[in-house]
């Protein structure tokens, strides 16, 4: 066995430990019945650990010193090596007793904020979202930063990103924003009660299918669930599953989550299958991964083009609720900009004030400034203070969302990093693909999906994502093609002016 063939079997097996572990935790998040959470906890933690052994391991940190001045490796095993040896030196930094303490408390945390939304209070959470606040600080200490805490915890889930990138970016966003806002709230509404009717729990699910596989989702390598929030698991580029969630008197719900979560499971069976287990068979970072779940929410799903060919199949599945609505009004509908309490369902011009309040969150209790118990009242104060509106209770504001009971922080940022990356990526598409609006139109995406599967799927972890947006579209990410965007699309939605 060759030392590089070793340091393969190493890593693929590190990487089987992980996927059993996402089976698990995909199966907490589905079907697991609820006394099961202490045993799912302690077996998480269990595979967390050995998975994390075997990567800071003796033999494995020898296989790669070894490896690291081989000249007679391929580009793809010389970036794996590159890429595990970056891994390891981070890896080192969280010795596996704090590994398997960070799962379990992601557990016992996990169940704390179902059973808060059950009951409708933040209380039962707050000593366990406490909990694990010190711990991510803890976790931000031994990985070391210089300037801000936050800055070793992004790193996690964007290579590079810090506060001090950031901080511009989310600074534009408060200045650029409201002007656009401020149109709107002056213009005429456009109506969207046809939407909150009553859809047939099945019908829509059957919908979502539908889309689903003409979009490309691959079902012989995938999987559509329920779940408490959405959210897309990979085991390998073989089987990647989505899940969804319903309300049946808002259609927008569960359509535009299985939009979102079909576009991040394109990127992971996507993939190169050629190096399952390795780091190439990794996406580039989670802002990169999220833009190509908004890409097909926003940029597809809520187009004109997109409805052009799929508006009529959905009025034949509800002829009772759509039989009066034309496609204009139901395309003005889906785009209806307002203030909302929740992020996931939030239009794509408020939303990145949800992002922007708790990234603003994320920071302040990783400096003190305030603790776990303070913030509904500070939850209430900022959306109060950039959407105009106060939250009715701990289920439509402090409890929406299941990262900090898992212990993401630094991920929220990723979603607007994301939607920016998004638009960049789409005007590059149209650009490139010859007639892309009338095949968009027609219900065809192959060319589509052949375009992002060819300039950031295959790639995987190859590049960092200002390298990879550079390569695409010739240009790192810019703010301002999404502010050009946003004006476009809603100008002739409302009827404003710039």
């Amino acid at each position: 066995m060759s030392t590089y063939q070793l340091y393969q079997e190493l890593t693929q097996r590190a990487a089987d430990f992980r996927n059993a572990a996402a089976v698990l935790e995909w199966d907490q998040e589905t079907y697991m019945p609820v006394n099961g959470y202490a045993a799912r906890g302690r077996q998480l933690a269990s595979l967390s650990a050995q998975a994390h052994e075997l990567l800071t391991s003796a033999a494995y940190e020898h296989t790669l010193a070894q490896l690291r001045h081989e000249n007679t490796l391929t580009w793809e095993q010389a970036e794996n090596v590159r890429l595990s040896i970056e891994d390891l030196e981070k890896n080192k930094k969280l010795p596996p007793s704090f590994v398997a303490e960070l799962s379990k408390a992601s557990s016992s945390a996990l169940a704390a904020w179902i059973e808060a939304r059950k009951k409708n209070d933040y209380q039962i959470f707050a000593p366990e979202l406490q909990k694990m606040v010190g711990l991510k600080k803890e976790q931000a200490a031994r990985y070391g930063y210089v300037a801000h805490p936050y800055d070793a915890l992004l790193d996690d889930y964007e290579k590079g990103a810090t506060v001090a990138l950031l901080d511009p970016i989310f600074q534009r966003i408060r200045t650029a924003l409201p002007p656009l806002l401020e149109a709107i709230s002056k213009a005429q509404q456009v109506s969207d009660r046809f939407l909150r009717q009553h859809f047939e729990k099945k019908d829509q699910f059957q919908f979502s299918l539908d889309v689903l596989q003409a979009m490309g989702y691959d079902f012989a390598a995938g999987r559509q669930d329920y779940s408490e929030h959405p959210f897309t698991t990979s085991f390998s580029p073989q089987d990647v599953r989505i899940t969804t969630r319903v309300d049946e008197q808002d259609f927008c719900s569960l359509f535009f989550s299985s939009i979102h979560e079909g576009g991040h499971a394109l990127y992971e069976q996507g993939l190169p299958l050629s190096q399952e287990g390795l780091p190439l068979c990794s996406a580039t970072s989670l802002a990169i991964h999220e833009s190509q779940s908004r890409l097909w929410e926003n940029c597809i799903g809520r187009g004109k083009e997109f409805w052009t060919h799929f508006y009529k199949p959905l009025q034949a599945r509800f002829p009772t609720q759509l039989k009066d609505i034309s496609l204009d009004t139901f395309y003005a509908g889906i785009n209806k900009v307002y203030p909302s309490l929740i992020r996931t369902e939030a239009d794509e011009i408020s939303y990145h004030f949800h992002v922007l309040i708790r990234y603003e969150i994320e920071k302040e209790l990783l400096e003190e400034q305030i603790t776990a118990t303070d913030l509904p009242r500070i939850w209430a104060e900022k959306y109060q203070h950039y959407l105009g509106i106060t939250p009715t209770d701990d289920v439509h504001g402090i409890l929406q969302d299941v990262h900090w009971a898992h212990g993401s922080f630094g991920y929220f940022p990723t979603y607007s990093l994301g939607s920016f990356y998004a638009v960049q990526f789409w005007q590059k598409a149209k650009q490139d693909i010859q007639g892309l609006n009338h095949q968009i139109g027609s219900g065809d995406f192959r060319q589509l999906l052949a375009w992002l599967r060819q300039h950031i799927h295959q790639h995987g972890r190859r590049y960092r994502s200002e390298a990879l947006c550079t390569r695409i579209t010739q240009e790192p990410l810019q703010v301002e093609h999404f502010l050009n965007y946003a004006w476009e699309k809603y100008q002739h939605i409302y009827g404003i002016t710039r």
